[in-house]
């Protein structure tokens, strides 16, 4: 279930010229976890479903007793016994995954600077020091010989932890004050401190259990905040801090009693006005206030009616909507601040049948619109009156872009980002007037043997059964010869309508140089296509998800890019449902699967309000208290159907502490797999102890995880080097 970090989701993997000729299973010597059986019988809708290993559950207070009690004891100890068989059955690549987490962190630059941000005087940025795992957050004074000053010093605070993230970062209005969030247990659950940036003390004040991130009002004492419901992790609170008061004190601005939302609050580009957004899958709110006037009363922009989705920015006396009504793919309206129910909205943008309107950056002079096309993004530069309309060119086959840091409204200057499967990450700034553009920063890959002219990407449509055509967006190194025995690691996530983007990563490198395809499937439930391809990939037609991957699977093979016996999949939460789906629908296409993160106990989730993020996601996947949800939801959940045949080699990653896909779901999917499979494939689960849903907080921690998940791999292919 539940989102997952786009970093986390972009897998990348390594590959050697040096095959072995070794057809061994060492691992079957190994004694093999078995859990112990608890019969659970749960019935609903006169249907019972017997549940072995539910008693893997534990509560938040379990977790966290100084003492643990019996069944926190026999938890711990089966997830140590998995932890300790992966240890054992991957020992023999022990020094190839420490080579390859080498190589993967020697290609990225350690003494790293993000690209500055102008605001207010000052100029921001993060930089990394040789060695460090964390950055450290500056700014200078926009100005001559301009003394850097540092923020937050990432690696300092994070010493001592063994899980430090930072949530948002706000500076005040008149440069004195930093708001920041800080998790140091992996639950998202972040306590906002506060820093004198001119004293460089910490004040008392601290808000505890919040989303992470502050919203400053314009006076410079006055903040907003979210909290969370303690149990189901649900933001629903927004709360008014003035500094130098207790938390105790601060006053609740709005509550949203409706268990399928959540709320937010922000403020627009132009710093006139504060936001708070309800937001639920099918439907958004928005309410506004005056920034100059904190105590003033909210009001509301729009009355939210279910399947009305919009949101809002400020210009002039206007603002501007980007809003799904009578838009499938959306468009950009304008209502003015004194009239803003939809029935005062005016077309700006009207909707078009074959673009999809993603969102739109305001400047003086400029409307920019981000836009998707077949599948890409696309950026539209256009003067307000409608005139210099046009599109910036990127030639790349598949691509990401997309603007980023426009916080100057009086500028004809457009910062945007850009990355290609053979195209570095990087920040470039395009003059609208004159059409001319800089490369600011491009990611540095230290390799002295990388060039990109070196690797090939392309843009493949396979059919699915009903005769839609998938994108598929592939890279691999020139020279490369296809054929059965060519091994390629097919991606996909296909869900809440996110877009998997075809973006570079430097760590996937040591995949395609050891003669790997790396492809992307662009299955529906994204939005890559359109509002329709989302929601032919949900609720009722979830499937469709499945189906897709598998028939992009098929597709590959057919084509000669590699075989099932050199076939594999991966994918994460909400992707980690599609591994489960096409283990159990497809398990002989492929030699291996990764399922990381997996929301792989569908009914039994979504069943249980008490878990974090379960009620607003009843639009997504349906509430199986409906039997028509319940019944569908039964015919593809995988560890319902887990069944007496052979699969596939497994890869499961999880996270004790995760908040999104709680560790029990991977814990229990891995012991029914045990129980019930005919083959003697190698099943494996990693769990983190000290992570969450998106693993090591540290810049290079990360990449352990990763060097395993490719020595796995690597090991099925008989890659040693």
């Amino acid at each position: 279930m539940k989102r997952i970090l786009l970093t986390f989701i972009t897998l990348t993997t390594m590959f050697s010229s040096c095959k072995s000729n070794k057809n061994e299973k060492p691992y079957l010597a190994i004694q093999t976890p078995k859990a112990k059986k608890v019969p659970k019988t749960l019935t609903i809708h006169d249907d019972t479903r017997i549940d072995n290993y539910f008693w893997m559950r534990l509560s938040d207070e379990q977790k966290n007793a100084e003492t643990p009690d019996a069944q926190t004891q026999d938890v711990l100890s089966y997830l140590n016994i998995e932890n300790d068989y992966l240890q054992k059955a991957m020992a023999h690549t022990n020094m190839f995954q420490e080579n390859l987490y080498n190589e993967i962190v020697d290609r990225i630059k350690k003494d790293d600077q993000s690209v500055p941000v102008n605001h207010k005087g000052y100029s921001y940025y993060s930089r990394f020091e040789e060695g460090g795992d964390y950055a450290l957050y500056c700014r200078k004074k926009i100005a001559e010989d301009a003394e850097e000053e540092i923020m937050l010093n990432g690696p300092e605070l994070a010493k001592g932890f063994s899980y430090y993230s930072f949530g948002g970062q706000s500076v005040s209005p008149d440069n004195k004050m930093l708001a920041y969030g800080i998790d140091t247990v992996s639950r998202r659950q972040y306590t906002i401190h506060f820093k004198n940036l001119e004293t460089g003390q910490l004040l008392k004040d601290k808000l505890s259990n919040t989303g992470g991130s502050a919203t400053w009002a314009n006076d410079g004492k006055t903040l907003f905040y979210t909290t969370k419901d303690p149990q189901t992790l649900r933001q629903n609170k927004i709360l008014k801090h003035v500094l130098g008061t207790n938390q105790s004190e601060d006053v609740v601005v709005y509550e949203e009693m409706d268990d399928t939302y959540r709320c937010g609050v922000f403020k627009t580009k132009s710093e006139a006005y504060l936001m708070i957004g309800s937001f639920q899958t099918l439907a958004t709110e928005y309410r506004y206030l005056d920034a100059n006037t904190p105590d003033g009363a909210w009001k509301v922009i729009q009355p939210r009616e279910k399947g009305l989705e919009y949101s809002v920015d400020h210009f002039e006396d206007h603002f501007y909507i980007r809003t799904n009504m009578g838009a499938k793919n959306f468009k950009l309206v304008k209502t003015p601040i004194n009239k803003t129910e939809k029935e005062n909205w005016v077309d700006v943008i009207p909707h078009r049948d074959d673009v999809y309107f993603q969102g739109m950056d305001l400047f003086k002079n400029y409307l920019v619109s981000e836009e998707r096309k077949d599948g890409l993004r696309a950026i539209r530069v256009m003067l307000w009156n409608g005139e210099n309309d046009h599109y910036i060119e990127f030639k790349d086959p598949a691509y990401y872009a997309s603007t980023t840091s426009n916080l100057d409204f009086d500028t004809p200057i457009l910062r945007y980002r850009y990355s290609s499967l053979t195209t570095p990450n990087s920040t470039l700034e395009y003059n609208m007037e004159t059409n001319e553009q800089v490369l600011l920063k491009q990611e540095a890959v230290l390799d002295p043997n990388f060039l990109t002219d070196n690797y090939r990407s392309e843009r493949l449509y396979a059919t699915a059964a009903d005769g839609t055509k998938i994108p598929i967006s592939l890279v691999y190194k020139k020279g490369l010869e296809r054929n059965g025995e060519t091994p390629l690691l097919l991606y996909a996530y296909g869900s809440y309508g996110n877009n998997t983007e075809p973006t570079f990563s430097s760590s996937r490198l040591s995949l395609l140089d050891r003669g790997f395809v790396y492809a992307i499937a662009h299955v529906r439930g994204g939005q890559e296509m359109g509002r329709d391809w989302y929601e032919n990939g949900k609720l009722l037609k979830k499937k469709n998800t499945f189906t897709d991957f598998i028939d992009a699977g098929k597709y590959l093979v057919n084509e000669g890019f590699t075989s099932s016996k050199h076939l594999y999949a991966y994918g994460g939460s909400a992707g980690g449902l599609l591994m489960g789906g096409i283990l159990n629908m497809a398990p002989d296409l492929w030699n291996g699967v990764i399922a990381a993160v997996p929301f792989v106990d569908v009914i039994s989730t979504m069943l249980d309000e008490t878990i974090p993020l379960t009620t607003f996601e009843f639009d997504e996947w349906g509430n199986p208290k409906n039997k028509e949800y319940y019944d569908y939801m039964k015919s593809y959940s995988p560890y319902d159907n887990v069944e007496a045949k052979a699969y596939p080699n497994i890869l499961i990653t999880t996270g004790y502490w995760d908040s999104q896909v709680q560790y029990w779901e991977p814990a229990k999917w891995i012991a029914k797999l045990r129980e019930l499979k005919t083959d003697d494939n190698l099943l494996m689960m990693d769990c983190n102890m000290d992570t969450g849903h998106g693993g090591a907080s540290g810049r290079f921690e990360r990449y352990k995880r990763l060097a395993l998940t490719y020595a796995f791999i690597f090991d099925l292919e008989g890659i040693e080097d």
